[in-house]
């Protein structure tokens, strides 16, 4: 296999067919389908299902497809890193929960850019559930995750440690008016399915005596403290969220001891690949 053969097939993958593969690596579809053909043959397998819609893979493809795109990155940040051009030529997503986003990377990214101004740097957030996935499939280069990890394809280290509390509107000062307030209507609000902190927040609503209760999901931060400003109801957040808030005057924090009011924040990656260095020099900042 050579990598130029692996690069046309991992570009076929992407693109679901050979016109387009053949627009992004800038070549002609027939030299597409003579590299597809000679990587089938060399490997006594067929790697796609052809149809009138364009290619899949076949399960044989599917097997490939996480090595075959390892390589083409390699030979890419080997090329670069023996021309001294690491820097310009690299790229690092990041995949990281809205919480952890908006307080704890702003000044580590920042970092990173003054550090490594070349790499082309993106950020994607969403639930842990989603996260996780997102590094198994190699959508990111690494996340931040709520803990604990349960996964053996993955490697975590802890990038932060967080105190959760119960945060409701400023005028419902005292917790144990919480449970009340849920009874009349106001709402637990929380992330959508996926997120680590909505699995506690529906545990110790239960172990406070509170099994019922309206959910309320949301899919921004910004939206979760807007509603609990507005007494719509409350949520479980870090306290570090909660404290940076634009609208931290309008928010009352209700802290909780116990082994669910603490999370550890890991950023986890795939245990089976070798960071390269654009990943290596952002661990080494957490």
């Amino acid at each position: 296999m050579d990598v130029l053969g692996l690069k046309t097939f991992a570009a076929v993958a992407s693109e679901g067919g050979i016109t387009c593969a053949a627009q992004t690596l800038h070549t002609v579809q027939s030299n597409i389908t003579q590299r597809i053909r000679r990587l089938e043959n060399e490997l006594g397998l067929t790697l796609f299902t052809r149809h009138s819609r364009g290619m899949e893979l076949t399960r044989a493809g599917q097997r490939l497809l996480p090595y075959a795109s390892r390589i083409v990155t390699l030979m890419g940040e080997a090329q670069a890193a023996a021309k001294g051009e690491e820097q310009a030529l690299a790229s690092l997503t990041i995949g990281s929960m809205e919480t952890t986003a908006a307080v704890r990377l702003p000044g580590l990214l920042a970092a990173y850019r003054r550090e490594l101004p070349g790499v082309a740097l993106s950020l994607e957030t969403g639930p842990t559930a989603t996260l996780i996935d997102a590094v198994l499939s190699r959508r990111v280069d690494g996340a931040f995750i709520a803990g604990p990890l349960d996964n053996h394809l993955l490697v975590g280290q802890v990038a932060f440690e967080e105190e959760l509390v119960l945060v409701s509107s400023a005028n419902w000062t005292h917790a144990s008016e919480l449970g009340r307030r849920l009874e009349s209507g106001a709402a637990a609000i929380m992330f959508k399915t996926g997120c680590a902190y909505r699995q506690r927040f529906e545990q110790i609503l239960s172990e406070r005596g509170w099994p019922r209760f309206a959910r309320l999901e949301m899919g921004t931060l910004e939206g979760i403290l807007g509603c609990v400003a507005a007494e719509v109801g409350i949520s479980l957040l870090p306290r570090s969220v909660v404290e940076n808030a634009a609208n931290r005057s309008a928010l009352m924090s209700h802290p909780s001891k116990g082994k669910r009011f603490a999370v550890k924040t890991l950023f986890i990656r795939r245990r089976d690949e070798h960071p390269g260095p654009a990943l290596t020099r952002f661990m080494s900042l957490l």
